[in-house]
C-alpha cells in the first residue's frame, strides 16, 4: 500500500483530507505543519500517520510513496527541490508559486528527475468540461466574458498582495485555467486594477477589483473581471460566458453549463424541465426546442482531481493527469502577466517558455 504525506494542514490542506478519507488503498502517514497542533489535528482525523513540523524529518522517518503540498504561495521553493531531490510524486496546490523563473526551475528539475506531478485545478475535472469543449469546436467563439466577484478570504497571507498574488493569481486562476483548458492559450493582456472600495479590513493590502482584456492566439478577445469587495452574497457572481455568432455557452465553473441556440445531434430525454431549461443531473444532455440546455455538476470534481494523482502513482501511468506541474505553470504566467500590467499600465506578452 503506497505511504501518502501532506505538507501543510491548513483551509486546504483540510479538502484534500476529506477526500482522502474515502480511499481505502492508501496509507495516510504523515502530517507536517509548523503549527504542530494542525499536524495533530489531521492524524486524529485520518487516525493513522505521524504529526511533524519538519518536512525533512518526515520524509526521513516515513519514507513517503507521494506527497502533498499545500502551503502558502510565498513558501514555495525549497520544499519541491527536496522532494524531487528524493524522488517523490508531488501534487502542488495552486498557485504554484509566486515567481515565475522558480516555478520554471522546478518544473524542469521535476521532469528531469521523470516525476509523476499535478496541481490543484479540479475545476479541470468536472463533467462540464467535455459539453463546454464540444460547443466551442461546433461553434467559432469570437468573445469570453468572465466574471468572479466575492468577499475577501479571512486568510492573513490573503489579505496582503505581496504575499498571495492578489485575488487573480490567488483565486481567480481557475477561471483563468479553466479558459485556458477549455479554450485556448493567451498571447497578451492589459489589465487595470482599483482599490478604496474595500476600507474597513485591517491589514488589507490588495486590489479590490481589476478588468483584464486578453488576445488569445486565434485573434478572440476576452474580457476578465474579479473582485473581493462584495459584502454580501447578494452581490456575488461568477460566471463565464462563450460567445459565437448564432449561440453561447454560460459556464458556472462546478455547478452548471447552461447552452443557448445550440443542439447536440444526440438527442437525450431530460430529466426535469426548469425554468425554461432542460435539466439533465447526470451530466447527460437533454435536447429540446426551449430557450436552453443546461448540464449539472455531477459529483465533487476535486476527490477526481486527487483520485487521478494517487492512481497515477499507484500504477505510475500519468496520462489521466489533467494539469500536471509543467501545464499549471502555463495558468501561473497567465495570471501573473496581468499583475505586471497592472503594475506598468501597459500590456504583456504572454511568453509560454
Amino acid at each position: 500500500m503506497k505511504k501518502l504525506a501532506m505538507i501543510g494542514c491548513g483551509g486546504i490542506g483540510g479538502y484534500h483530507l476529506s477526500h482522502f478519507l474515502e480511499f481505502n488503498d492508501i496509507k495516510l502517514a504523515g502530517f507536517c505543519d509548523l503549527i504542530l497542533e494542525r499536524a495533530e489535528g489531521f492524524v486524529e482525523k485520518a487516525g493513522s500517520g505521524k504529526a511533524f513540523t519538519d518536512y525533512k524529518e518526515m520524509y526521513d522517518e516515513i519514507q513517503p510513496d507521494m506527497v502533498f503540498i499545500c502551503i502558502p504561495p510565498t513558501q514555495h521553493g525549497e520544499i519541491e527541490f527536496e522532494t524531487i531531490r528524493r524522488g517523490i510524486p508531488f501534487f502542488v496546490e495552486k498557485p504554484v508559486a509566486l515567481d515565475l523563473d522558480l516555478a520554471r526551475k522546478i518544473r524542469d528539475e521535476a521532469k528531469k528527475a521523470g516525476l509523476i506531478t499535478a496541481s490543484g485545478f479540479q475545476c479541470r475535472y468536472s463533467n462540464l468540461v467535455e459539453p463546454n469543449v464540444k460547443f466551442i469546436k461546433d461553434k467559432e467563439i469570437v468573445f469570453v466574458d468572465c466574471t468572479r466577484m466575492g468577499g475577501v478570504p479571512m486568510v492573513d497571507w490573503w489579505r496582503n498582495k505581496d504575499t498571495s498574488g492578489g485575488q487573480i493569481v490567488e483565486q481567480t486562476i481557475h477561471q483563468f485555467d479553466i479558459i485556458r483548458y477549455v479554450f485556448d492559450e493567451p498571447e497578451m493582456v492589459f489589465t487595470m486594477g482599483t482599490r478604496g472600495f474595500v476600507n474597513e479590513i485591517e491589514d488589507y493590502n490588495t486590489d479590490d477589483l481589476s478588468t483584464t482584456v486578453v488576445r488569445f492566439r486565434n485573434g478572440a478577445l476576452a474580457a476578465i473581471s474579479t473582485g473581493c469587495y462584495a459584502t454580501s452574497g447578494d452581490s456575488f457572481e461568477s460566471k463565464i460566458v462563450f460567445s459565437a455568432r448564432d449561440s453561447r455557452a454560460e459556464l458556472r465553473i462546478l455547478s452548471d453549463l447552461k447552452l443557448f441556440g445550440y443542439e447536440d445531434e444526440n438527442e437525450v430525454t431530460a430529466d426535469e424541465e426548469s425554468e425554461g431549461f432542460v435539466v439533465k443531473g447526470d451530466g447527460g444532455m437533454g435536447a429540446s426546442n426551449v430557450e436552453g440546455i443546461v448540464y449539472k455538476q455531477d459529483g465533487d470534481a476535486g476527490i477526481l482531481c486527487d483520485r487521478t494523482f494517487i492512481d497515477a502513482v499507484i500504477t505510475g501511468d500519468a496520462s489521466k493527469i489533467r494539469s500536471p506541474y509543467e501545464d499549471a505553470i502555463r495558468s501561473l504566467e497567465f495570471t501573473l502577466a496581468c499583475n505586471k500590467s497592472m503594475e506598468t499600465g501597459l500590456p504583456v506578452k504572454i511568453e509560454n517558455k
